[in-house]
C-alpha cells in the first residue's frame, strides 16, 4: 500500500526578478537560475526549510503543501 505525505517546497512565481539570492541561500542548491530569467526549484531536493522565501527581496517565493506517494 502505498502512503501520502504531506511535504512543503518552494514555489517562485512569474514576477521573479532573477537576482540568486534564493540560490545563494538554499542549502541543498534546490535552487538555479534558468537563462538569467528566473529562479527553477528542483522539487526532489528542495526540504521545505523557507529559506528561500525569507531571502527572496521581490517576494516571489512561497512553500506550499505538496503531497508525496512513496513505499
Amino acid at each position: 500500500m502505498k502512503k501520502v505525505k504531506s511535504k512543503k517546497i518552494a514555489v517562485v512565481h512569474q514576477d521573479c526578478v532573477a537576482c540568486g539570492n534564493c540560490a545563494k541561500y538554499c542549502p541543498r542548491r534546490a535552487i538555479t537560475i534558468d537563462r538569467g530569467i528566473c529562479a527553477v526549484v528542483d522539487e526532489s531536493l528542495c526540504v521545505g526549510c523557507g529559506k528561500c522565501e525569507q531571502a527572496c527581496p521581490a517576494g516571489t517565493i512561497e512553500m506550499v503543501a505538496r503531497e508525496v506517494v512513496y513505499g
